[in-house]
């Protein structure tokens, strides 16, 4: 009985929670368990005073199955609700699935666009690049313009002011605004000036060692001012040679010379040995322009194979790939053994026996058999003949020669200069000494044109079978032949003979330079050939004497001094120059200074000397009668 009213007061109570909740959301119903607890001991101990109290009450079941069915319902209509909204989500789903699709074929079609873009950018990459070099060099522009517009702002400014006067003419004005349009003038040409300087200085870095020795402070040879008659008696008392003392050391000199060949020959087997013809004369001895003592005579020997051999000579007119530009005018020579010829007596080269004679030949003139030119002058393992093999046969022959023939002559013969071979000194008796050289030759294509080992004492490092060509016949013919036009009197020689005693004497002071007395003598020839003969006469000594000097000196300053004979059109036809000369491309003497920096700047400055020092060494060795008539402007 009391566990049913227990159970009547509990479902009112649970009613009224699950309704309230019902109320709020339709969920499932939730009991408090422990507020059930406290509510039936509660229950319990009211329990009998209420049940005295109350009368007995009905349960009413009704209501809160209708209560549960509501509930139910409630959730139904939740769950269809929710069957909508995810019906409405599918189909939404279902609606974006083409957007997707669209998104994902607009990325593919993109994706070509992005490759295109980053192409264009690579390719637009080396265009920036450039642009930006542009800039830069528009910048420096720029800044070159801007220093030109204030250049043109301030004549504006100057010509404003000019305008501003000008409104009183008077010819203090005018005067003025001449003056102020001549220095805006003046500001704009500096300003050009400056900006054509900056532009030509990285082109002319290479060309600057040397040339800063022609400055404007260096000597000119027109800053020099002489007087005729202090350079007559300079040149009488110093410079002049006389004509009989050379003409007496020319014979001298010849006589011994062919004696002394004879006797080579003598020594040499004609038969089996190189033949040796007359000596030649060549020089400034034989040009009549040596200033200095002793009296040095300069000789050629041509010199021939013995059969069967024959020189081949080749010469560099034209620069060659394999050639360098200084060696134009050199050639090689080669030893050519010409073939055997077949109907020539075999005795020399076959062993007839004891029983056989020859016809032709009999026992003791048997033909002798050469002993191999090429082992005695040729460079080894080649045809080509060597200079050093050529100049020690040389020496050799003369040293035999002259024991044929020392006992004849009161004097001595030695070698001067072991590096010369052909470089004799005669000495008497007395101390006197007489030298003169004598050199082989190998004769260029019937010329007068001749291969010679050295030009002078002064050895080259060209290789030994290189062999400078000597125009020296063909340019005392050109000398001799020229003084034929001339006037009588002529100072050509004295121009020649003045310069090359300052050359020698500035040489002794500072030492040698590449500058020598064959280009003193190309210079002069050069002159020669382009002026009148008239301008030659003897009153004109000092105009001719600062010519020479001032072609030396462009000559210098260009690096080009050409040779006299080769490829030049002016010398007359008939000195007999071979037409692969005449017509062969003009030889600059001066090649080897476009290359040898520190050789130009030496030569330069001793080519300066020259001209800073003529004044003094002409005061010194003038008579004192004319030492106040030579000056130097400051």
């Amino acid at each position: 009985m009391q566990g049913l009213r227990i159970l009547l007061l509990a479902v009112p109570i649970i009613y009224n929670k699950v309704y309230r909740v019902g109320d709020d959301l339709p969920s499932p119903v939730m009991v408090d368990v422990e507020q059930l607890q406290k509510e039936s001991i509660w229950t319990e101990q009211e329990l009998p005073q209420k049940d005295q109290e109350l009368p007995p009450i009905e349960p009413d079941v009704s209501n809160v199955d209708h209560n549960l069915s509501q509930v139910d319902h409630d959730l139904s209509q939740v769950d269809q609700n929710l069957s909508q909204v995810d019906q409405g989500l599918s189909q939404v789903n279902q609606n974006l699935s083409p957007v997707d699709e669209g998104l994902s074929q607009v990325d593919q079609n993109l994706s070509p666009v992005d490759e295109g873009l980053s192409q264009v950018d690579q390719n637009l990459s080396p265009v920036d690049k450039r642009l930006s070099q542009v800039d830069q060099n528009q910048s420096s522009v720029g800044e070159d313009l801007s220093q030109v517009d204030q250049t043109l702002s301030t004549v504006d400014q100057e010509l404003s002011q000019v305008d501003q006067k000008t409104q009183e003419t008077t010819v203090a004005d005018i005067f003025g605004w001449c003056m102020g349009i001549y220095d805006g003038l003046f500001l704009i040409l500096f300003t050009v000036n400056l900006l054509w300087k900056k532009i030509q200085k990285s082109d002319s870095q290479d060309s600057t060692h040397g040339e800063g020795i022609f400055a404007d402070d260096s000597v000119s040879t027109k800053s020099l001012i002489m007087d005729s008659g202090v350079l007559c008696s300079f040149y009488e008392r110093t410079v002049r040679i006389s004509a009989h003392e050379q003409q007496r050391v020319q014979e001298f000199v010849e006589g011994f010379a062919d004696d002394l060949l004879e006797a080579l020959r003598s020594v040499c087997d004609r038969d089996t040995d190189i033949e040796v013809e007359n000596c030649i004369g060549v020089g400034s001895v034989y040009e009549s322009w040596r200033v200095s003592r002793p009296l040095v005579c300069d000789l050629i020997v041509p010199f021939t194979p013995p059969e069967p051999y024959s020189f081949s000579c080749q010469l560099w007119c034209s620069p060659p790939n394999d050639i360098l530009p200084d060696k134009q005018g050199w050639g090689t020579i080669k030893v050519v053994k010409a073939k055997e010829n077949r109907t020539s007596c075999l005795c020399g080269s076959t062993n007839l026996g004891e029983d056989m004679l020859c016809l032709l030949h009999g026992k003791n003139e048997a033909p002798k058999v050469s002993g191999g030119l090429e082992d005695i002058l040729c460079s080894e393992h080649t045809p080509y003949l060597a200079k050093d093999r050529v100049m020690k046969w040389f020496q050799i022959a003369i040293t035999k020669a002259w024991g044929q023939i020392s006992h004849k002559y009161e004097f001595e013969l030695t070698f001067r200069n072991l590096d010369s071979p052909g470089a004799l000194k005669v000495r008497f008796r007395s101390g006197r000494t007489i030298v003169f050289n004598i050199t082989p030759a190998v004769q260029f294509e019937n010329s007068d044109a001749y291969f010679v080992p050295q030009f002078t004492l002064i050895r080259d490092d060209s290789p030994d079978t290189y062999w400078p060509l000597s125009f020296a016949v063909y340019e005392k013919h050109l000398l001799k032949s020229l003084s034929k036009s001339l006037p009588e009197n002529t100072c050509h020689m004295h121009c020649l003979q003045i310069v090359s005693f300052l050359h020698k004497k500035q040489t002794g002071l500072t030492g040698r330079s590449s500058l020598s007395n064959y280009h003193l003598k190309t210079a002069l020839l050069h002159l020669l050939l382009d002026k009148e003969p008239s301008e030659w006469a003897a009153g004109h000594l000092k105009e001719r004497l600062c010519d020479l000097l001032g072609f030396l000196g462009k000559s210098l300053r260009e690096k080009q001094l050409y040779h006299s004979l080769i490829g030049n059109a002016q010398v007359p036809k008939g000195i007999g120059i071979p037409e692969t000369l005449s017509a062969a491309v003009p030889l600059n003497l001066f090649q080897s200074l476009t290359s040898q920096k520190d050789l130009y700047g030496k030569t330069v400055m001793h080519f300066q000397e020259i001209l800073r020092n003529a004044p003094v060494l002409i005061q010194e060795y003038a008579p004192v009668l004319f030492q106040g008539d030579f000056t130097q402007h400051s």
